[in-house]
């Protein structure tokens, strides 16, 4: 299981800044489609960048409420939503959101169901909390069918495999379509989101995954510090070479209450 320091929470807020995922953060709230005054909550608000911008479009009439298990995200958060008196942010887990039944207009959830091991018990929860006919927006990454242009595809298999193993639930995207339904949501889209990087410019979404991916092979014991130092090193030299070539492909599904 990954856990987020003050380190790690340092990290993620500089990949989650990078273009790559700000436009994705552009999908995900033209998906919930949110007005003025609407209550909107955001299941694993990290370090508060999609909580900021919602906070815009609902307005000092509306509320937006941030979870996440981590403390040190959640000072990330703090600090970026300080001027902010319609956020409101909090420890917790998605499968025990604290907020009343039929209390939210809409709720995100971005990449955060592979943490969870009862990924049906809080998509139910998220059911739970939303009134009737309110909307979800999950996202969830196929790391699985990444492309990724490598001298070694064999190591580059092990190294993602031990992705796997550090969380309780890879591969969510096939899952989620029937997962909703079951628990009482119709699903009116699923668009998929790819991420393209040409290059390992710190502006890439895929250097900082990468060096963590590398990161968690040595911890599982997938590959040995030769080995991912090999296979970083053989990505620096690709991009060079004017060779680098990496896509993964994000999944947005966008559902409503029954």
């Amino acid at each position: 299981m990954v856990h987020y320091d003050e380190a790690e929470a340092r990290k993620t807020d500089r990949i989650y800044q990078t273009p790559d995922i700000a436009r994705q953060r552009l999908h995900t709230i033209d998906a919930l489609g949110l007005g003025a005054g609407e209550r909107v909550l955001d299941v694993g608000c990290g370090t508060g960048l999609l909580a900021r911008d919602m906070a815009a479009l609902v307005g000092p009439t509306g509320r937006v409420v941030g979870i996440d298990i981590s403390a040190a995200m959640l000072t990330f958060a703090e600090r970026r939503c300080a001027d902010l008196p319609q956020v409101d942010l909090k420890l917790g887990t998605a499968e025990g959101l604290s907020a009343e039944d039929s209390g939210f207009d809409a709720v995100a959830c971005t990449q955060v169901l592979l943490y969870v091991a009862d990924v049906a018990g809080a998509v139910a929860q998220m059911h739970r909390v939303l009134k009737p006919g309110g909307r979800l927006v999950v996202i969830e990454t196929d790391w699985r069918g990444t492309v990724l242009h490598s001298v070694d595809d064999a190591l580059t298999r092990r190294i993602f495999a031990a992705w796997d193993t550090a969380v309780p639930s890879p591969n969510l995207p096939v899952l989620l379509s029937p997962l909703l339904r079951t628990q009482g949501f119709s699903v009116s889209r699923v668009e998929a989101i790819p991420i393209v990087n040409r290059s390992r410019t710190p502006g890439n979404f895929s250097v900082g995954m990468l060096e963590q991916f590398a990161i968690f092979a040595r911890k599982q014991g997938t590959a040995s510090d030769a080995e991912a130092q090999a296979w970083l090193d053989d990505l620096r030299a690709k991009d060079e070479d004017g060779a680098y070539f990496f896509c993964v492909n994000r999944f947005l599904f966008t559902a409503v209450k029954r």
